[in-house]
């Protein structure tokens, strides 16, 4: 955690100053945004030859992942419903650049500018929005946004009394990769080494990496009880509805087969959990084999259909 530094009186009116005045160009910048994004893609704002030159593109770089048609396979769908209401009202420039810097998946930034946007005109090709007579440019990009959904998403529902959860962020690899993956890894490795035994906390480097000293700030036992709670607490992550898998469907959240097994990852986490309080390394071989069974038989009804990474067209059914 980082320590806050004290602040006098004057500190806090400049800083109070700044922030009032970063504030009001952020809204005014804003506003301008706003006011320049007048076309809709419903306006012809491609041409029917750079969308040939997208579909080209698509073919060689898109099409394993996202099916022939754009319909979906191991990545989400790029027409229809649930795409439109994922990109509702927004500037197309983010969807180029999400092109650009986050696709191919598993070579992301290999894309040019012109080429992720010429994939975006095949996109709207392939979602039946109207060519025009001219290429879309990148000057153009910022000024032209997908039409609103004409569909709310609905509300989540209570997990408890009093308590709900917002709509996800996250697919569920993407949910898996940032919680589930890395802190199973941890309860994992008590099976190699005792967190009892590790050696002191390494001193920063130079130049200081946060990374590196995050990794080091909870060492040992910490890391194991920090690890216990992310498991147990991600329950509700796992239920959240809404949430989507990486190949576009929805997360099975109502199934009974899918409730058992986020319950077996909440029984592992509450014992991994009581057993790191207690300090009890012996505990931990039983409680590694109860986390890789309620891993591994999720795994096996919803993940594994489908082969290895970036082939999961047949997950989440």
């Amino acid at each position: 955690m980082m320590r806050p530094i004290p602040l006098g009186p004057v500190a806090i009116r400049c800083a109070f100053g700044v922030a009032s005045c970063a504030y009001a160009l952020a809204g005014s910048f804003s506003l301008t945004a706003y006011a320049v994004q007048v076309r809709s893609v419903t306006e012809g704002v491609y041409s029917s030859g750079q969308a040939a030159r997208g579909q080209q593109i698509y073919r060689v770089e898109c099409a394993e992942c996202h099916g022939t048609a754009m319909e979906g396979a191991s990545g989400p769908p790029l027409v229809g419903e649930s795409f439109l209401s994922n990109w509702s009202a927004r500037p197309l420039a983010n969807l180029v650049d999400k092109i650009q810097k986050t696709m191919p998946f598993n070579l992301p930034g290999s894309l040019s500018r012109p080429q992720s946007t010429d994939l975006a005109a095949d996109i709207l090709r392939a979602g039946r929005f109207p060519a025009g007579p001219v290429d879309l440019s990148d000057a153009m990009l910022a000024e032209v946004a997908f039409p609103a959904a004409g569909v709310s998403p609905s509300p989540a529902p209570a997990i408890s009394a009093g308590t709900s959860l917002p709509p996800p962020e996250g697919n569920l690899a993407e949910l898996m990769r940032a919680i589930a993956f890395p802190n199973s890894n941890i309860i994992f490795n008590l099976q190699l080494k005792d967190p009892g035994a590790q050696p002191k906390r390494k001193p920063a480097s130079a130049p200081f990496d946060y990374v590196e000293w995050g990794s080091n700030e909870y060492p040992g036992w910490l890391a194991v009880d920090q690890a216990a709670v992310a498991l147990t607490e991600t329950a509700a992550l796992l239920l959240t509805p809404g949430r989507r898998c990486q190949n576009g469907r929805p997360v099975p959240v109502d199934h009974a087969d899918w409730k058992g097994f986020v319950a077996a990852l909440v029984e592992a986490g509450k014992l991994a959990h009581r057993a790191s309080q207690a300090r009890n390394y012996e505990a931990f071989i039983d409680i590694s084999d109860k986390l890789n069974d309620a891993c591994a038989n999720c795994h096996k009804v919803y993940r594994d259909k489908g082969g290895t990474e970036g082939s999961g067209a047949a997950r989440c059914q």
